[in-house]
């Protein structure tokens, strides 16, 4: 996987799998990875819409899962890279900022606003523990860097996950330029060249997004906050939200999309 840009083209698709929010729900996502792997056909492409990690403590095995869905369908029918993507959520945002706690101002407040985000439990399937963080952040950078460092060598010794982590995209379209991917929002008054981290943390009434973005006619994002989904008449809408509150649902949202935006399935885990 190579990171030449924050944003991925989908080229010549036949069909687009999008899958919303994992949070490490490794049993939810088994039924949806058997569903992929039967119905996949060629010419089409797959992308995770961020927050694969978190909440749950299995986020080690839900990166290993993902990767082998990546490696068995590229294998089967020949993908390139760049047909499968995975877009960084909030998760995976705060994840890495964990890595880098060592040049960090504040590391004791950054330690506790993510962990009560769920970044501790992403921390114990690593094999650490949150409060072995929690004492070293009040000790100095060099104290810090050397568990960092730890935590580092840990996803390098991984396969996979370090280039998992780092090649993580900001959102991604159709070469048609009419469905646009992301995980929880996109900055309506900017272009997608000129946008920040709302991608990941959102942008105030996203939600009630109406009209077209630019050439974008269908939004498909994988997180919402807010427990209202109006999934069911989303066929008819621009904002297409493969994510269901609460949390402790487990469930999992995906979907399948033309390259023109339009829905041609809905479905969710068992």
């Amino acid at each position: 996987m190579e990171n030449s840009s924050n944003f991925s083209e989908l080229v010549d698709a036949n069909k687009v799998w999008a899958i919303g929010s994992l949070h490490s729900g490794l049993d939810s996502f088994n039924s949806i990875k058997n569903y992929i792997l039967s119905n996949f056909e060629l010419g089409d492409k797959l992308i995770f819409l961020g927050n694969v990690i978190g909440f749950g403590n299995k986020s080690k095995e839900i990166v290993n899962e993902v990767l082998k869905l990546r490696f068995k369908l590229m294998a089967k029918h020949k993908l390139q890279n760049n047909d499968i993507v995975f877009l960084r959520g909030a998760q995976e945002e705060m994840f890495s900022k964990l890595l880098q706690l060592h040049i960090a101002p504040n590391p004791l407040e950054i330690l506790d606003w993510v962990f009560s985000h769920g970044v501790d439990q992403t921390l114990i399937s690593y094999r650490f523990d949150p409060d072995e963080f929690r004492k070293i952040a009040t000790q100095g950078t060099i104290h810090i860097n050397k568990l960092t460092t730890k935590l580092n060598n840990e996803i390098l010794s991984s396969p996979g996950h370090k280039e998992f982590f780092s090649n993580l995209k900001h959102a991604a379209y159709t070469d048609t330029k009419e469905v646009l991917f992301v995980n929880r929002g996109v900055d309506i008054s900017r272009p997608l060249s000129a946008q920040n981290d709302c991608f990941w943390w959102g942008y105030q009434n996203f939600s009630q997004i109406n009209k077209p973005y630019f050439s974008f006619k269908r939004i498909v994002r994988g997180y919402q906050s807010n427990s209202h989904n109006d999934i069911e008449n989303s066929k008819s809408m621009v904002l297409c939200t493969l994510f269901k509150q609460p949390l402790e649902s487990k469930k999992i949202i995906a979907g399948i999309f033309a390259k023109n935006g339009d829905i041609l399935e809905l479905f969710e885990s068992k």
